[in-house]
């Protein structure tokens, strides 16, 4: 703990060495999600999570996340899960009944189960957007699930 202004802080803790984390991955638009997972799965080996801690289970798409994802969290396996999936904009309200019903649900699960879910789909307007975020998305939300997989373990 240090101390900011007096007040004891948890500090970050980036040390994956000792969690097991699993993935959630849709298969719509594979190819940007297989660059989001490659992003991911380098982030989670460069903070020492081990391979054999890693599991990933791939669904159809975006609205299927949520519940793969319960069903992890609610095995006991899992210190942390990370969601990874691409929503393109399309011309009708599709994009947003996904978008909003996924993320509502991947809350949800962490919220119900306890167990963090680091939020790795892209919502983009276009593949352009979704492709050049990918890398960045994918390391991001590694890094998240680590993070708190290890406060919960503080607190």
């Amino acid at each position: 703990m240090t101390s900011y202004d007096g007040i004891n802080e948890l500090e970050t803790n980036l040390n994956g060495s000792a969690l097991r984390i699993g993935i959630v991955m849709s298969r719509f638009n594979r190819d940007i999600c297989d660059s989001l997972l490659a992003a991911c799965t380098h982030a989670l080996a460069k903070h020492g999570v081990k391979q054999e801690n890693t599991l990933l289970a791939t669904v159809p798409g975006a609205l299927e996340i949520p519940l793969a994802a319960r069903k992890m969290a609610m095995s006991g396996k899992f210190d942390a899960l990370v969601a990874i999936g691409a929503v393109v904009r399309g011309d009708t309200y599709h994009f947003e009944l996904v978008s909003n019903e996924m993320a509502s649900g991947i809350n949800r699960v962490q919220m119900d189960t306890g167990i963090p879910i680091a939020n790795g789909v892209l919502t983009t307007d276009t593949d352009e957007q979704a492709y050049a975020r990918a890398t960045v998305k994918g390391t991001e939300a590694a890094a998240c699930a680590i993070e708190m997989a290890n406060l919960l373990k503080a607190l």
